[in-house]
């Protein structure tokens, strides 16, 4: 546990016996040096005018790894008058919690702030150590996580904080960074004599995945790493960015919101008619290491939710697929995923399956679930025609035939074909048993 009660310093003081990295030497340490994350911190914003007059609130900031959550915890120890606690959640435990908590409170009225890193590592215990404290303002808190809050903490924190979502940095923001870095004596590069190519910065701007820390982690390797020429100059190519930068991560955690996110916009895309996007979004799993299983269960899903019988072969598609994982597992399994996701995202997309079974589900569990009549009732045992089950039913001899007779006590219009695709064909097949149902019962009638 690190406690700060003055306006200097670093956020984590005691690590600072180990070599400082480049990015944790160029942490803002004023809200107009912050970089990012405007939609949150621009002028006039909730959380801004709240830093800026210090009457922060206890709050969550939620995002990915390099986009500003401990620099702005870095600002605000900076900017506060209150005392300022740092906590790291895969380190404390609930005596560390608690001994935070009861020395916030003997400062009262002095106001503490608790800086949480990690906090989506606390389990329920340690959270709700946190409840009484947060509902009596003995402190503010400042959680930063990585994972989705509402996946991690449980509702009683929740009500007691807002949760402020961060994104990843754009691709112009890290490149303002990296020049910072460059141009700063004091704190970045700005001693080094260093020429740098604009597609090496370029690069490292475009394949940092919005993470500055990640971004300023390979300038400085790239720096360090190459002797100046004979004039004294280091001369950073594009090569050397690459090679300095590592092999490009895929962001995905399979459980954590990513998971969801990630396969939410993979049915969507299939169901935006969207082949491009689909095999986009597939690929971001794969790389992710998602089980390929989960992958064809949503293919099999999109198939008979989203498709129906506007195609009817997308459901034998998405199972052939499911066959293939199982026959093959991965990586080659991928072909079959591919071609399932190409095929699903390019057929004709109907929800009238999916609708039909919502209305009757709908009656049935609202009460309107009848009783089966006498004439489609079991005839085959013994004694069942002294019930007068099956009474009255006529095997049909054509489909229009059949769609004379009653099924139903009362009438009711589940399934409604649609005109996309193979349903154009059930629509007139309907239409005309229809016609031809309808003929046959005026013929009977006279």
């Amino acid at each position: 546990m690190t406690e700060r009660g003055d306006s200097s310093g670093e956020l984590f003081p005691e690590r600072e016996r180990a070599p400082v990295s480049l990015a944790r030497r160029l942490r803002p340490e004023r809200l107009d040096q912050y970089v990012g994350q405007q939609h949150i911190l621009a002028e006039g914003k909730l959380l801004r005018r709240a830093i800026e007059s210090d009457r922060l609130f206890s709050i969550i900031l939620y995002g990915p790894p390099g986009s500003g959550k401990t620099s702005l915890g870095h600002v605000v120890a900076r900017s506060t008058e209150s005392a300022l606690v740092m906590l790291n959640a895969v380190e404390a435990g609930v005596s560390d919690l608690r001994r935070a908590i009861r020395e916030a409170a003997l400062r009262r009225p002095r106001r503490t702030i608790l800086f949480i890193d990690e906090v989506h590592r606390f389990n329920k215990a340690q959270q709700d150590v946190l409840l009484g404290p947060l509902e009596d303002d003995v402190v503010t808190m400042i959680g930063a996580t990585v994972e989705n809050p509402f996946f991690y903490l449980n509702q009683a924190v929740l009500s007691r904080v807002k949760v402020f979502e961060f994104g990843p940095l754009s691709d112009e923001e890290v490149r303002t960074i990296l020049e910072r870095a460059l141009a700063d004596s004091a704190r970045g590069l700005g001693d080094y004599t260093i020429d740098i190519a604009e597609e090496a910065v370029v690069h490292l701007a475009a394949n940092s995945l919005g993470d500055a820390r990640r971004a300023l982690a390979a300038l400085e390797l790239a720096v360090l790493s190459t002797p100046p020429d004979r004039n004294g100059v280091i001369r950073i190519g594009l090569p050397a960015a690459t090679e300095c930068l590592a092999k490009r991560v895929v962001r995905y955690d399979r459980d954590g919101d990513a998971h969801y996110d990630v396969a939410s916009a993979f049915i969507k895309s299939i169901r935006g008619s969207q082949p491009d996007a689909a095999l986009h979004w597939m690929a971001r799993m794969m790389a992710g290491g998602e089980d390929p299983r989960f992958i064809v269960r949503r293919l099999v899903i999109a198939a008979s939710e989203d498709i129906g019988l506007a195609d009817p072969r997308a459901l034998e598609v998405a199972t052939s697929a499911a066959k293939a994982v199982e026959m093959l597992g991965m990586p080659e399994a991928k072909y079959a995923l591919a071609e399932a996701a190409i095929y699903l995202a390019t057929a004709p997309k109907s929800r009238t399956c999916a609708d039909a079974i919502a209305r009757a589900m709908e009656d049935v569990e609202s009460g309107e679930a009848f009783e089966v009549p006498d004439h489609l009732r079991d005839a085959s045992y013994r004694g069942a025609s002294r019930l007068g089950h099956g009474a009255g039913y006529e095997m049909p001899g054509s489909e229009a035939e059949g769609r004379a007779q009653h099924y139903l006590p009362e009438e009711r219009a589940y399934y409604r074909p649609g005109d996309d695709g193979y349903e154009r064909e059930v629509r007139r097949r309907l239409d005309r048993w229809d016609a031809a149902s309808t003929t046959a019962r005026t013929d009977n009638d006279r």
